[in-house]
């Protein structure tokens, strides 16, 4: 493809776009100084920034490239960052250098308020893909990497290597050539002169065949990935007893879901772990350590998933106690507390409001010891602790569940667990109000 066709077609996809701020990752390589003229072009050189990490493990020719980067940003407006972290020691030089990339970007990115484009392309594509398929055992391995993920963007993904070549070419755009880049000693290398250069042989077709593949997965995924989202249902917990009733398949990638929003990122091999879940007892509390730092909990026969050593943390902080007016709302830890007024109704969370004595309430969290008497027992009352028990509310998630009280201490409400028979509506009820979270 010639440049003019890059650039309409960057222009389109909306990656980059007039006046939105992006930190190119600057490499000094074809691909980078290539996308970096592409921002420019496309954003203008006020919205474009560069960052060029300079990692010092090639000596002389590390300084030579951050040279380079230096002389391109000037030609071209863009300001640049440079970074010279201090390499590591021993352990995967190439996922430290990643992890200091993308850290650096990161930063960059906040404090701009814009986006970091990286120059893969399609042929980083074709080999990614094969090297997760080799190493991962994963539907995940064959979806390789997306246009957009979060603050991360490729504009150039449709684009070969040789494309990006023939374009700086044609701007007459110089670039750095890390000699690293043939190296046996590193994975990705060894599938370019190897196994991409084998497959060909077989069938001519094969890189874009690889790439055709992925494509048609990530589509499917996202059909997935909705189908997890409604059995969820937004939730970070599912019943067993739900658990156990899906597929194997939706299964595997509801449990996956789970570990990954518990991990923070991809949990790698926690999906297969779903049936083992699945075939735990659902009485008293049971656990599971299913791999990369996380555990699987099962109490009152629901199912979360959670980081090793959170259970001993405890529980959350207690929300501080706030005033509710009535009507009014409150913030009450991540929740909303509610208050309305409106004609009588016998519901929960319902209250007679002559009964309550004041214009306000107070919403706090439970404490050891509190009792109140809960509809249905005519007076008698009952501790919240037992309540929340007879409700199955794990222990850890009580603090966070509002227990509203009425000017004289009395408790009138416990969130989606007990309301009080003493402010109960009855037919001499002329107003009341009603309570709500969300």
């Amino acid at each position: 493809m010639n440049e003019h066709g890059m650039f309409a077609r960057v222009r389109e996809e909306g990656l980059l776009a007039a006046g939105r701020r992006v930190v190119v990752l600057l490499s000094g390589g074809r691909d980078s100084t290539c996308l970096l003229d592409l921002a420019v072009r496309v954003a203008g050189a006020d919205a474009v920034s560069a960052l060029h990490v300079n990692y010092g493990l090639r000596g002389a020719s590390s300084d030579a490239d951050e040279r380079a980067c230096r002389e391109l940003c000037a030609r071209l407006g863009v300001a640049l960052e440079v970074r010279r972290p201090t390499p590591r020691a021993r352990g995967n030089l190439q996922a430290w250098a990643r992890e200091v990339r993308y850290r650096e970007a990161s930063e960059l990115a906040r404090a701009q308020s814009a986006d970091v484009a990286a120059g893969h392309t399609a042929t980083d594509q074709v080999e990614t893909i094969l090297y997760r398929l080799a190493s991962s055992p994963s539907r995940r391995a064959l979806l390789g990497m997306r246009p957009r993920e979060g603050w991360l963007v490729r504009p150039l993904l449709t684009f070969t290597r040789e494309d990006t070549t023939a374009y700086c070419q044609v701007r007459g755009l110089a670039w750095r050539e890390d000699a690293s880049n043939a190296a046996p000693a590193y994975v990705r290398n060894r599938i370019r002169s190897g196994l991409l250069a084998a497959l060909s042989e077989v069938h001519p077709g094969a890189p874009g065949n690889v790439l055709a593949l992925g494509e048609v997965l990530r589509d499917e995924a996202d059909v997935l990935d909705e189908l997890v989202a409604q059995v969820l249902g937004g939730d970070r917990v599912i019943s067993l007893d739900r658990l156990r009733e899906l597929p194997a398949a939706l299964r595997r990638l509801v449990v996956q879901r789970l570990a990954d929003e518990a991990a923070g990122g991809f949990a790698p091999g926690a999906g297969r772990r779903a049936d083992d879940l699945a075939a735990l007892s659902d009485r008293g509390t049971a656990m599971l350590d299913i791999g990369c730092g996380l555990r699987a909990i099962v109490e009152y026969g629901r199912v979360r998933i959670e980081r090793l050593g959170a259970s001993r943390a405890g529980p959350a902080p207690a929300p501080e106690p706030i005033v509710l007016a009535i009507p009014g709302q409150v913030a009450f830890g991540s929740l909303k507390v509610r208050c309305e007024v409106g004609a009588p109704a016998r519901r929960p969370g319902v209250l007679d409001r002559a009964t309550l004595g004041s214009q306000q309430l107070l919403v706090r969290t439970w404490r050891e010891g509190d009792r109140m008497a809960p509809l249905g027992l005519g007076g008698a009352t009952k501790s919240l602790q037992d309540l929340f028990t007879a409700r199955r509310v794990p222990r850890l998630e009580r603090a966070g569940v509002p227990v509203v009280e009425c000017a004289d201490g009395q408790i009138a409400w416990v969130a989606g667990v007990a309301t009080s028979e003493r402010f109960k509506v009855t037919a001499a009820t002329r107003e009341a109000i009603r309570l709500t979270w969300s």
